[in-house]
């Protein structure tokens, strides 16, 4: 089997870019529940928390919530390969 060489720069940088593509789908998505109800996360949050019963706010909360949360996983780990001192690749 052939070796095939490859940089610690190009591989940060197709992670890097795969994790920018995740980010701004993520931003899409919050970005559209934010027009749809016109308000914030937090401000939602509280209105569905303290309201009425409504089924399609609570699974546009969580749904919501999820986006929210996995957005800022994704920076996190975009900030850790910024950082990252050690890149290892491990093989099969």
């Amino acid at each position: 089997m052939k070796s095939i060489e490859v940089k610690k720069e190009e591989i940060i940088n197709v992670l890097r870019l795969d994790l920018i593509s995740e980010i701004q789908a993520l931003k899409n998505s919050l970005e559209l529940f934010e027009k749809k109800y016109g308000k914030s996360l937090k401000e939602f949050e509280k209105e569905v928390l303290e309201g009425e019963e409504d089924f399609e706010k609570w699974d546009d909360y969580i749904e919501w919530k999820a986006y929210e949360n996995t957005c800022k996983d994704r920076l996190s780990h975009l900030k850790d390969l910024k950082n990252a001192k050690d890149i290892r690749v491990i093989t099969k």
